[in-house]
């Protein structure tokens, strides 16, 4: 046993505190994180095609939540451009989801310096 040192007692590895003290701010962003997913997941948006005949809204989980079709584009012989406004629509409402969840994840994890976040 060296000078100094009493039995029984291991010196401290080397940046063991600063380890433990990353793992906890790791887990604390973990925790914020799903709660800002739990957040997102409530959100909403809303997108329109051919000039407002069709609406379509989706939720943070990116599931439609409600689609608004105007009567007047409802045609039994042209049911391929409702489904194009339908799906165009829907597409949108997904682009701007998937938009506002990367801005809300991307402000909780500026600065971190964290590679992939």
């Amino acid at each position: 046993m060296g000078k100094g040192m009493k039995a029984g007692k291991r010196p401290k590895a080397p940046g063991a505190g600063n380890m433990q003290k990353q793992m906890q701010q790791m887990q604390q962003m973990q925790r914020k994180m799903d709660e800002l997913q739990a957040e997102i997941n409530e959100m909403e948006a809303t997108a329109t095609s051919g000039g407002g005949a069709v609406t379509v809204t989706v939720s943070g989980k990116k599931e439609i939540k409600d689609i608004q079709i105007k009567p007047e584009v409802i045609d039994p012989d042209d049911a391929e451009m409702l489904q194009d406004l339908i799906m165009v629509a829907t597409n949108e409402a997904l682009r701007q989801m998937e938009e506002i969840s990367q801005n809300e994840m991307s402000k909780l994890t500026a600065g971190l310096g964290i590679p992939g976040l």
